[in-house]
C-alpha cells in the first residue's frame, strides 16, 4: 500500500507538472488549471481513471453549454453563477458525471472572470480538460504488477487455514482448548487485503466481471465463514471420544487440501464413508457422549460444507478460466499452495 501511494504521488507530481507545460506550449489561458484537473484525475486503477476522464470530459461539454447559456442570458455576475450551479449539480447527478461538478465549474467560472463567451473561449476550456485528463491518463498507464502481492496474500492465508486446521487437529486427539483467535483474525486481514488487490488488479487490466484472483478470494472467504462455525463446535467437546480419532485424520487431509496435496473430491468420497462409518457404529451410553457424539457429527457436516465450497469453486470456472487456474495455481507455480 505504502508503495502504491507513493507511487501516485511521484505521478501527481509529474503529471500536474506535464499539463501545465502543455498546456502553455499550445497557448491556454488559465494553464494551471489543467495541472489542477490532472491532480484531481489520478485514481488508483487505470479503470477508475478511464471513466473518471470520460465523466469529466461529460460533465465539462454540459457546464460550458450551460454555463455560456445561463451567463449570457442573466449577466456574467455572482448571482448568474449561483444558477448555474442550481441548475448544474442536478443534471450532473442525473448524468452519473458527479466526478466532473467541481474542475467543470472551475472552467466556467473563467467564463465569468472574462466577462464574455466565444467559440475560442469556449474551445480553451474545452482543451483545458482535455489535457489535464488526458495527462493524467497517460501517466496512470503504468501500474505496478500486483500479481505477485496476489501470490504473497494467497500463500499467507493458505498458510494461516492450514495451522488452524491443524490445531484443530491436535485438539481433537489430546482433547486440548483450541485457542485460534489470531489465526482467525490474521486469516480474515489476509482475505481482505487479497480481496482488495484482486479487485485491483481487474480495474488494471480492463477484464469485464470477477477475475480468477477475485473468486478465489471469494472461495476462501466463504471457507473462512464456515471455519467459524467449526471453531464454535471446540467449546462443546467434553472428552474425546471414539470417533474423534478418525475425524481428526480427516482434519488433517483437509488442511493438507489447503496446500493442494490432496484434492477435495477424494475428501469428500472420505468423508461420506466416515459419515456412513458413524452410523453403524455402537451408539453413546451417557448423555454425555451423546452430545459430544452430536457435535461431532455437526463439526463433519461443517467440514464437508468447507470442502464443497472449494468442488463448487473449480466446477463453475469457465475453460479458459481452468486453464488458467491450472497453469498459476499449480504447485510448482505457487510453492505455497
Amino acid at each position: 500500500m505504502k508503495k502504491i501511494i507513493g507511487l501516485k504521488i511521484i505521478k501527481t507530481g509529474i503529471g500536474a507538472t506535464s499539463a501545465i507545460w502543455l498546456a502553455q506550449l499550445i497557448g491556454l489561458k488559465y494553464s494551471v488549471a489543467a495541472g489542477i484537473i490532472t491532480i484531481l484525475s489520478i485514481q488508483n486503477t487505470r479503470r477508475e481513471s478511464v471513466l473518471i476522464a470520460l465523466r469529466r470530459l461529460g460533465a465539462t461539454v454540459i457546464a460550458l453549454s450551460l454555463g455560456s447559456v445561463v451567463l449570457n442570458l442573466l449577466g456574467f455576475n455572482a448571482v448568474s453563477f449561483g444558477i448555474y450551479l442550481i441548475l448544474f449539480i442536478p443534471l450532473a447527478v442525473k448524468a452519473k458525471v458527479v466526478e466532473g461538478i467541481v474542475p467543470a465549474s472551475v472552467l466556467v467560472t473563467h467564463l465569468l472572470g472574462e466577462g464574455y463567451t466565444s467559440i475560442t473561449l469556449l474551445g480553451n476550456e474545452l482543451l483545458l480538460m482535455i489535457v489535464g485528463a488526458g495527462i493524467a491518463l497517460l501517466v496512470n498507464m503504468y501500474m505496478p504488477n500486483l500479481e505477485e502481492d496476489l501470490i504473497r496474500e494467497k500463500q499467507k492465508l493458505e498458510k494461516n487455514m492450514f495451522d488452524i486446521f491443524i490445531k484443530m487437529e491436535n485438539a481433537l486427539l489430546d482433547n486440548k482448548k483450541l485457542e485460534i483467535e489470531n489465526e482467525l483474525e490474521a486469516l480474515k486481514s489476509a482475505l481482505v487485503e487479497g480481496r482488495t488487490k484482486a479487485t485491483q488488479y481487474r480495474n488494471n487490466t480492463f477484464m469485464s466481471g470477477r477475475s480468477l484472483y477475485e473468486k478465489y478470494f471469494d472461495m476462501r472467504y466463504s471457507q473462512y465463514q464456515i471455519m467459524l462455525y467449526m471453531y464454535k463446535h471446540f467449546e462443546r467437546f467434553y472428552r474425546v471420544t471414539p470417533g474423534a480419532e478418525k475425524i481428526a485424520k480427516l482434519t488433517y487431509e483437509v488442511a493438507l487440501s489447503v496446500k493442494g496435496k490432496i484434492a477435495v473430491e477424494t475428501l469428500l468420497l472420505d468423508l461420506e464413508a466416515l459419515r456412513e462409518a458413524f452410523k453403524h457404529s455402537e451408539l453413546p451410553v451417557t448423555r454425555e457422549e451423546f452430545e459430544n457424539r452430536a457435535m461431532l457429527y455437526q463439526f463433519l457436516t461443517d467440514m464437508e460444507q468447507f470442502l464443497d465450497v472449494k468442488h463448487l469453486f473449480k466446477s463453475s470456472l469457465s475453460e479458459r478460466e481452468k486453464e488458467e487456474y491450472s497453469r498459476y495455481y499449480d504447485l510448482n507455480v505457487f510453492p505455497g499452495k
